[in-house]
């Protein structure tokens, strides 16, 4: 059978592999992609986005709970759970389809199946290219490049069963439950606590670390904590889930001394890199001890031809992250000239309420690697805009160090956090620091005064506090 030929061929459609499906197709390259489930991948169709719609409801009706604090009675306000679902379905689906846009606007084919590396002995040389199949389609490219995200990880001794859920099972239950645990408080099992808690669930989460967000700064940890209990979430930190046990209307489980029934158990452990249908020990693809992907600056492997993104490789696991190293691997497959990323200095986003934002390094962190550390401190409530935007509870915390006034780590919880972290981001890419950030005239009355404080607090003229 004939051999389909391309330039690029890209192994998954989620936010990395359509990134680089496109900028690969900019550069002249003839490209396709392959996809085994949806357009769009997990990011658009299960996780990033499905959760981001159903926060967005929980949000709204947060916001009108608390009208009676602007001077509007707002009554008779309810949770239609099927239209909250209908309108996460709705959001997927426009986002699905403006991929599939682009990829028809930029002559990408998209070819439905899983792709398998085929053995090099099976095929030529490797100068002709990097082979694959596809059911029963033969492809060959000059580069492919690997971008089939992550795969759910449980806890030891549980399986995923009936009740027993990952965070991508979460978001589009059919029936808001009565009673739901999250196993596991990092971002994921954050959002999803705080958003099934204010649309009406009863919930329960653990963490067996000794608090929630533990790869985020104390303080901000600390704060979230405080956010949750508000919203009734009971909270379990430094405990382990046990002797776990689903059956058809629920799941027992117990921690500690004590044990308890739900609706649903969801397990947020972690995830783990989606390669074991490639075989990629047929093409010289190395994994390190983590069962990643090795690559260097470029995104390259160790087999000719072949580079790795997003979940598959080092660094956070992170939708955006994925999409910028697409693009580098795409410019450099074309021969462009391009740079490793610092992955210390990719912006992070919780959106549980109240949200996190964060990038750099956290205050321990810094202490840690030796810096002499300068910290800067300000609530939102020491501005106007946290005041008047109903926010003072919110925080901005800045970790730079003395000497040079270089800008190691923004941490920021409250309102918005998820957008004004990127500012904090901005000024570092740019190679400026807290006295700088101190002295860039910001508007008033606006939440982002907090940020421009809190690098006068570092720099040590804090005006408002």
């Amino acid at each position: 059978m004939a051999e389909s030929s391309y330039d690029v061929i890209v192994i998954g459609s989620g936010p990395g592999g359509y990134v680089a499906a496109i900028r690969a197709a900019q550069l002249g390259k003839k490209t396709a992609v392959v996809e085994k489930d949806k357009v769009g991948g997990r990011c658009l169709n299960y996780a990033c986005i499905p959760a981001k719609a159903v926060l967005r409801s929980a949000d709204l009706l947060t916001e009108i709970r608390e009208a009676g604090d602007y001077g509007l009675n707002v009554s008779g306000v309810e949770v239609d759970y099927s239209a909250v679902q209908g309108r996460r379905e709705k959001v997927v689906s426009t986002l699905v389809g403006g991929v599939g846009g682009l990829f028809k606007k930029n002559a990408i084919e998209l070819i439905e199946g899983e792709a398998v590396f085929a053995r090099q002995s099976d095929n030529g040389s490797a100068s002709d290219g990097v082979h694959l199949r596809v059911g029963d389609r033969q492809l060959v490219a000059s580069t492919v490049i690997l971008a089939t995200g992550s795969v759910k990880r449980s806890i030891p001794g549980v399986e995923f069963d009936g009740r027993v859920i990952g965070t991508e099972e979460a978001w589009a239950l059919p029936e808001l439950p009565a009673r739901l645990t999250v196993v596991g408080a990092g971002a994921s099992g954050a959002e999803i606590a705080s958003g099934f808690a204010r649309l009406g669930s009863e919930v329960k989460l653990f963490e067996v670390m000794d608090r929630l967000l533990p790869t985020e700064d104390a303080d901000i940890s600390r704060l979230v904590e405080r956010g949750l209990k508000r919203q009734g979430i009971e909270i379990h930190t430094g405990t382990p889930v046990e002797g776990v046990s689903a059956g058809a209307d629920g799941v027992r489980f117990s921690c500690g001394a004590e044990s308890a029934e739900v609706d649903y158990l969801v397990i947020c452990a972690g995830r783990g890199p989606d390669v074991d249908a490639l075989r990629l020990k047929d093409v010289g693809v190395e994994l390190d001890e983590r069962g990643l992907v090795r690559v260097d600056g470029a995104q390259r492997t160790s087999a000719p031809g072949i580079y790795a993104i997003g979940d598959l490789v080092h660094g956070p696991a992170l939708a955006h992250k994925a999409s910028d190293e697409g693009i580098i691997a795409a410019e450099d497959a074309a021969g462009l000239p391009t740079h490793p990323l610092s992955y210390v200095d990719i912006p992070r986003a919780t959106f549980c309420t109240p949200n996190v934002g964060s990038f750099g390094l956290t205050e321990e962190q810094a202490r840690e690697q030796g810096y002499d550390v300068i910290v800067g401190k300000v609530p939102y409530g020491a501005v106007g805009g946290g005041t008047v935007y109903g926010d003072r509870t919110g925080l901005v915390k800045l970790v730079g160090e003395s000497k040079y006034g270089e800008l190691l780590g923004g941490h920021i919880v409250g309102a918005r956090a998820t957008e004004l972290i990127q500012e904090l981001v901005n000024v570092r890419s740019l190679e400026g620091g807290y006295p700088e950030l101190a002295r860039i005239i910001h508007g008033h009355p606006t939440l982002s005064e907090a940020v421009m404080e809190a690098g006068r607090a570092a720099d040590g003229w804090l005006i408002h506090g």
